[in-house]
């Protein structure tokens, strides 16, 4: 279960039992931060942003210099020799003269695959156009891990744009590597998750609900993954103004959930959790935030091979 030199391009990439230790180490390094405070010490991370990013840059950002790393990198690319013609493989290769781990973000669907196949050192996919954000997946499973202490036998709801929304398929797809995991899928039939996913559970023998009704449901959830239904995607405004409102999650509405209901949400929201949720216990959206943080602290102690373990402090 070494991970030293690996690509993260993918969810998948990485076995349950290798999830399994990133998750351990990422419970260690939450539950004493200051421990492991110059663990990377001398070690640079590059972060190479073809498109903008906030929640995602600042993350990698803060955990390595949290690790006691150093950062270089640019957040678009007229800032870079990209905008010069450059292309990605020599992009990959000049910054791998100067940093041992390279964390990309590319509009271009397989533009980090590319980047990995000419790269020396360590690349992480931080969302690669719509195909695939690995490290936000991580995120979702280390917080629901430390929510529920295990992944078995919990309902998941799914809710907004289960179509488009690469987070939502990914995380389908890891939580479809554990036992007894069962989903409740709840979108406009607009926005109903792709064959492909469907057959993912139909071959992993998972159970599985689509509807349209968020509260006839949220009584029987562990765990509700929000996300936006985006007017943009209908094809006529009258089923969007129809359709909007009954993906907007309110205090009123929690009336009926279970105590120790999960909201997550991989952020930014618009208006599809109401900020009278923010007081709730159950909002656990800011929570799952600062989790990615420490999960991908793990990832790079890991990728870098430091298995060594931090003097308590």
């Amino acid at each position: 279960m070494d991970l030293k030199g690996r690509h993260l391009l993918q969810p998948m990439d990485f076995s349950v039992e290798e999830m399994d230790r990133l998750f351990e180490v990422a419970e260690r390094i939450s539950a004493n931060p200051a421990a492991f405070a110059d663990v990377c010490k001398g070690k640079l991370l590059a972060t190479l942003f073809y498109e903008p990013s906030t929640r995602t840059r600042f993350s990698f950002e803060a955990a390595m210099l949290r690790l006691g790393g150093q950062v270089i990198g640019f957040s678009e690319p007229n800032s870079s020799a990209v905008s010069k013609g450059e292309s990605i493989a020599d992009t990959i290769r000049t910054v791998a003269c100067y940093a041992d781990l390279a964390v990309m973000r590319h509009p271009k669907e397989g533009s980090v695959s590319v980047a990995s196949r000419f790269s020396p050192i360590p690349v992480v996919n931080a969302g690669d156009g719509g195909h695939q954000h690995p490290t936000q997946t991580l995120t979702d499973l280390l917080t629901i891990k430390l929510e529920t202490g295990n992944f078995d036998n919990i309902t998941v709801g799914l809710c907004g744009d289960l179509k488009f929304g690469r987070t939502v398929h990914s995380l389908i797809q890891a939580l479809l590597r554990y036992s007894g995991v069962r989903f409740v899928l709840i979108s406009p039939d607009e926005l109903r998750v792709p064959e492909y996913v469907r057959e993912s559970m139909q071959k992993a023998g998972a159970e599985f609900e689509e509807t349209r009704d968020l509260l006839k449901h949220l009584p029987e959830l562990d765990a509700l993954y929000m996300t936006r239904v985006q007017k943009e995607r209908f094809f006529n405004e009258e089923d969007y103004v129809r359709l909007k409102d009954s993906y907007i999650v309110n205090k009123a509405k929690l009336a009926t959930a279970k105590e120790k209901l999960m909201i997550l949400h991989p952020l930014p929201r618009v208006n599809e959790i109401s900020t009278d949720v923010d007081s709730d216990p159950r909002a656990t959206y800011f929570r799952q935030a600062e989790n990615g943080m420490y999960v991908r602290m793990a990832l790079i102690m890991e990728l870098l091979g430091i298995k060594e373990e931090p003097v308590c402090k």
